[in-house]
This record gives structure tokens, C-alpha cells and sequence, in this order.
């Protein structure tokens, strides 16, 4: 999947979100959108890194502590 792919499918969601909205004014809306793509995100990498939080850390561009704290607030680790 390409990266304008991504951003399509994105761009697409977030249509739709506001047409289901009908007229309603969103609120919060970043944070929305990091809760609901952080998990899968995280869900995903750690399957392809085989549960390795040092590779995926890594993989993600961050600290692996801060891997480890995401992956306990998602309930993705124990």
C-alpha cells in the first residue's frame, strides 16, 4: 500500500465521519483520531516485529519505553 493510499483511506473515513455528523460541529476530533488509529497501528507492527518491543520500537521511530507505556494504556501488553 502506497502512502497516498493510506492518506486516501483516511481522507475517505474522515468524509464520512462528517457526513455522518449531519451538520453537528465534531469536537476533539486529533485525539479521536490518534486513539483510533494508535491501536490497530500498534496491534500491527508488533505481530510483523513477532512481539519484539525493541524491533518495533524501532520500526515506529520511538523510545521503546514509550513503546511499552502505549502498549499497556491499549491493553496490548502485560
Amino acid at each position: 500500500m502506497s502512502k497516498k493510499h493510506l492518506q486516501e483511506c483516511i481522507r475517505e473515513s474522515l468524509e464520512d465521519y462528517f457526513t455522518d455528523l449531519h451538520g453537528i460541529e465534531p469536537n476533539g476530533m486529533y485525539d479521536m483520531m490518534v486513539r483510533a488509529m494508535e491501536k490497530p497501528l500498534l496491534e500491527v507492527v508488533m505481530a510483523h516485529a513477532d512481539q519484539n518491543q525493541s524491533r518495533a520500537a524501532e520500526w515506529l521511530g520511538m523510545n521503546r519505553n514509550t513503546l511499552r507505556k502505549k502498549l499497556l494504556e491499549h491493553k496490548l501488553a502485560k
